[in-house]
């Protein structure tokens, strides 16, 4: 909560300007950095002592271009820089500002600056200019805005103790860092304009003062259209800014152009005398993006190196992952054997540590997703690979700042669907919250990765064809997305695009502590949230899968395996013994599959078996996509405790990448034949199987309409594709 009384300090400044970074050197606070727009949505608030005693309070605005504000976030930015009520003017506004980009960064310091707010320019990165042969004048930039300068290496923490000292002596005298406007309109009816529009603003917004007026004038001038989603805006404000705007269209005059344009004017008349030998950051940058920016062959580059990515998942976890499960087959051998046989020892040894392990065995790969994603997000390369995207994007009508969120949307769709607040239009949110849910998140990772070791068995040599598959898959979930975006913008979301605006960082080597702890929150965020919805998912398929008991058919096992076990006790040739042991285990196996199919989760897998059998499905295969409705994850520890569901002991090592490998019709017959794994990849990568993303559809959208129609649209894509994956596979001749 902010205090009206405690002195309050705002950091302000473009995204990826460490503005969150200097926000954690002032305060100690753990606010999330980041390389993209939107990335801090939400308010964080801290405080801190200055020198002599001095308590305040330091706010951490979402990053924002300019306060011409479209979105939620850019609104928030407004009111906590701007001081808009209930929030009060801050007494002091820290603008951090990137020294590479600093023509494109002093648009923002110049709007803040009109709205007679004390500013204090935190000039950041100066390292990064310097080592791009450039030079930076802080006295002469300091001249020019008339608001005290402090160079910085925030994250290095170089700098610091200067941007407190300025804070200390601008808290005493304000006037030292308000010099008024740094530029005048001089178009006497943009003026006018201006004039007529500040009369509809409302009194407590500029309290009578004319620059303070004038400036959220041109904020309003900038912001509000027919079809803003700006919240707390007076009607009269609404009206008189339409209708002004709707007069200038009709003269041929563009608003816009006049207002950036006269800002950026004054900034290009000042910027040589305050970097020297002005150029783009490096040569070597500039060749760098010339390949990686190219339309076709970054593109190229881009999905080689996520192919690449994607066989390191396979080559490098499946070590990890083969010790995983021998230390899940052993915890459920030594818990087997402390408790002796009984319901109880089955339900804890297939139901829980079976179900769980399962899933457990691909968190290495998960880990190492995370690692690459977080090592490209701190290189600066993302950035780049927004831009390449964002052609995509403008054909089918996205908004450019969806790649983010679709981004989000590899790890999970829950954060993924809340960061579309950061988009300016509903109609670009819904368009973007409808088509995400087909990004490959990460819970599908678990499912890929054992159908395509079912495919190709990590016994066989099959060079890069596991990590082709995967990243195939990843590639086809992006497409889908993106051809779905395409059908609901011409169809359901009609609109116009708005281009991408998104700074391009220089190539910096990765921060190594941040990027592991990026990969380690995001690991650890994921098992907790899934970890619950697996454990209790896990028991209740045992339960499912366990009853009803079936007295007949265990009297049945009881009276044929005797026998077998009395000769076994007698046999005198170790050959003999084998061969009554395998009788054994072929007889138990048989009863196993029986007990199985008359089961509850049977009875349920063989009704609905005729809806999935044109897909290549069985009724074990229907009872996995019906428990992965929950969350797609728990495909794998179902069929952990399906497969796992009375088999003795030598079966009971088979990892279940193996008994799917082995796995058969009543007729002989595989059931996890290739076509039919990617059968089942493809109904994978379609189907809306996360409650918990429709949950949040609703929460964002208002009304359960939009997640019923993403639930239907999904389940149907889903169907007919396998279908079609299946049987005209079948008809290629392929089984």
């Amino acid at each position: 909560m902010i205090s009206a009384e405690m002195p309050t300090i705002v950091i302000a400044g473009n995204p990826n300007t460490g503005k969150s970074t200097v926000f954690n050197q002032l305060t100690g606070g753990r606010a999330r950095i980041g390389n993209y727009p939107g990335i801090t949505v939400e308010r964080s608030i801290g405080k801190t002592q200055l020198p002599g005693g001095r308590l305040v309070q330091v706010l951490d605005s979402p990053g924002t271009y300019s306060l011409a504000a479209r979105s939620a976030d850019e609104q928030l930015a407004l009111e906590a820089v701007a001081g808009l009520p209930p929030l009060p003017i801050p007494q002091i506004a820290v603008i951090t500002v990137d020294a590479t980009q600093l023509s494109r960064n002093l648009y923002l310091v110049l709007q803040i600056i009109e709205l007679g707010v004390p500013v204090i320019v935190a000039l950041n990165m100066i390292d990064s200019l310097e080592a791009a042969g450039q030079e930076v004048r802080p006295e002469a930039l300091e001249k020019a805005l008339g608001v005290p300068v402090v160079p910085m290496v925030a994250r290095d923490g170089r700098g610091l103790s200067r941007l407190v000292s300025a804070i200390v002596e601008v808290l005493d005298d304000p006037s030292r860092a308000k010099p008024g406007w740094r530029w005048r309109p001089g178009n006497p009816q943009l003026i006018a304009l201006m004039e007529r529009v500040g009369t509809a603003l409302p009194e407590a917004w500029h309290g009578n003062d004319p620059d303070r007026r004038s400036a959220l004038a041109l904020w309003a001038l900038l912001s509000i259209d027919p079809g803003h989603d700006l919240h707390g805006i007076p009607g009269e404000l609404e009206r008189a800014v339409i209708d002004g705007r709707a007069e200038a269209t009709a003269k041929g005059r563009d608003l816009d152009h006049e207002i950036i344009h006269g800002r950026y004017a004054w900034i290009d008349s000042k910027i040589d005398r305050i970097v020297r030998d002005k150029r783009h950051p490096t040569e070597l940058t500039e060749r760098v993006d010339r390949i990686l920016l190219h339309p076709a062959m970054g593109f190229v580059l881009f999905l080689a190196l996520m192919t690449l990515v994607f066989q390191a998942l396979f080559t490098g976890a499946d070590p990890i992952i083969g010790l995983i499960e021998s230390a899940v087959s052993w915890i459920g051998n030594v818990v087997g054997s402390a408790l002796g046989p009984g319901l109880f020892t089955d339900f804890l040894v297939n139901g829980v540590i079976e179900g769980v392990g399962a899933f457990v065995v691909f968190l290495p790969q998960i880990l190492m997703l995370f690692f690459f994603i977080g090592l490209m997000e701190d290189t600066g390369y993302m950035a780049r690979v927004a831009v390449l995207m964002d052609r995509l994007m403008k054909s089918i009508g996205l908004h450019g700042r969806a790649f983010v969120p679709m981004l989000s949307g590899y790890a999970c769709a829950v954060p993924a669907i809340m960061a579309t607040r950061t988009m300016e239009r509903r109609r670009d949110r819904l368009l973007t919250m409808m088509a995400l849910p087909l990004m490959t998140c990460s819970a599908r990772l678990p499912v890929y990765g054992l159908l395509i070791a079912a495919i190709v068995p990590p016994w066989q040599e099959a060079g890069f064809v596991q990590g082709l598959l995967m990243a195939s898959m990843y590639l086809f979930g992006t497409l889908m997305a993106l051809i779905v975006a395409w059908v609901m913008s011409k169809t359901l979301l009609r609109g116009s695009y708005i281009p991408l605006v998104i700074e391009m960082p220089p190539y910096r080597m990765p921060h190594w502590p941040s990027v592991v702890r990026m990969m380690l929150r995001r690991g650890w965020d994921f098992m907790k949230t899934a970890g619950t919805i697996i454990l209790i998912c896990s028991m209740g398929m045992w339960v499912l899968l366990s009853f009803p008991k079936d007295p007949a058919l265990e009297a049945r096992l009881l009276e044929q395996r005797a026998p077998l076990e009395q000769a076994a006790a007698v046999a005198r040739s170790g050959d003999e013994k084998q061969r009554l042991k395998e009788r054994i285990a072929a007889l138990e196996a048989q009863s196993a599959s029986e007990f199985t199919r008359h089961s509850y989760a049977g009875r349920l897998g063989h009704a609905i078996e005729p809806l999935i059998e044109p897909l290549g499905f069985d009724w074990k295969i229907g009872v996995g996509i019906v428990s992965a409705f929950a969350a797609r994850e728990v495909f794998v520890s179902t069929m952990g405790v399906v497969f796992g569901v009375g088999e003795d002991v030598d079966e009971e090592t088979m990892d279940l990448r193996e008994k799917l490998w082995s796995d058969t019709w009543p007729d002989g017959r595989r059931v996890f034949t290739p076509l039919v794994c990617l059968s089942l990849m493809i109904f994978f990568a379609l189907a809306c199987q996360c409650m918990s993303t429709l949950a949040v559809v609703r929460r964002e959208s208002g009304n359960w309409g939009w997640p019923a129609l993403m639930f239907v649209y999904m389940t149907a894509l889903a169907w007919v594709f396998s279908f079609l994956v299946y049987q005209g596979g079948l008809l290629l001749g392929f089984s």
